[in-house]
């Protein structure tokens, strides 16, 4: 199985887990914080062993979906995608992004 199949199939069982757990919600933004600074850290040695990677978009979709703090904390920890473009910008929209759906959603709760 090549790595970007197992890093969705990581992001659907962990939604898939989350959804039979007490607040579904808080449980899948904590479980895929966990898992993201993961993906970077095999994405990073990925590259430093000359393996197959894991492509830029899934990275995204992982912070998009919830994942942006770990995604920070394995940029940081990793010094992994921290410097390169267009990535840098594509991750900003994506985090900006994750927030509207989130304010969005929380308008709509309160209505």
């Amino acid at each position: 199985m090549n790595l970007n199949r197992f890093c969705y199939l990581l992001l659907v069982l962990t939604a898939i887990g989350s959804a039979f757990l007490p607040n579904p919600i808080a449980m899948w933004f904590l479980a895929v914080n966990l898992l993201t600074p993961g993906i970077y850290g095999l994405d990073k040695l990925a590259a430093r062993k000359g393996w197959r990677r894991v492509p830029e978009f899934t990275l995204l979709i992982f912070g998009f979906v919830g994942g942006w703090p770990g995604a920070i904390l394995g940029q940081q920890l990793f010094r992994h995608k921290t410097q390169k473009q267009p990535f840098r910008t594509y991750f900003t929209i994506s985090v900006v992004l994750n927030l509207v759906v989130l304010a969005a959603a929380y308008g709509l709760q309160l209505r």
